[in-house]
């Protein structure tokens, strides 16, 4: 017997179903580069982890209230400048390789949290 435990998600919910080679494959549609993600659609990012390379996350019409970083092939310590500065909006900042980051973001998105990610494209 065999039993299906592929979660159920809404139509228009964004996933990462690949990374690598410079870019994402997400809900499948192709992506050269870094990129932001929603849990109703993602867009092309320059990959700057700042508060403004961040402002689409900040002005999101649904409140973002945890924000996944995945900040390239190794995990390096996040700014706390824009630790404070988000949390100031009210989003935890959730900081990890790319890798683990597209991970944490399906989880969550799928759990329905009030999520978004910045992702740096790697190799």
């Amino acid at each position: 017997m065999s039993l299906d435990i592929t979660p159920m998600t809404p139509a228009n919910r964004q996933l990462v179903q690949a990374y690598g080679e410079g870019g994402f494959k997400i809900t499948k549609v192709a992506y050269e580069g870094s990129v932001l993600m929603f849990l109703d659609h993602s867009q092309d990012w320059s990959g700057a982890l700042t508060m403004d390379g961040l402002k689409a996350i900040v002005e999101a019409e649904n409140k973002v209230e945890i924000l996944v970083v995945g900040c390239g092939d190794t995990f390096t310590l996040p700014p706390e400048d824009l630790r404070i500065a988000l949390k100031s909006h009210g989003i935890v900042l959730e900081w990890m390789d790319t890798a683990a980051a597209c991970r944490t973001f399906n989880i969550l998105s799928i759990e329905e949290r009030a999520v978004a990610a910045a992702l740096v494209a790697v190799g």
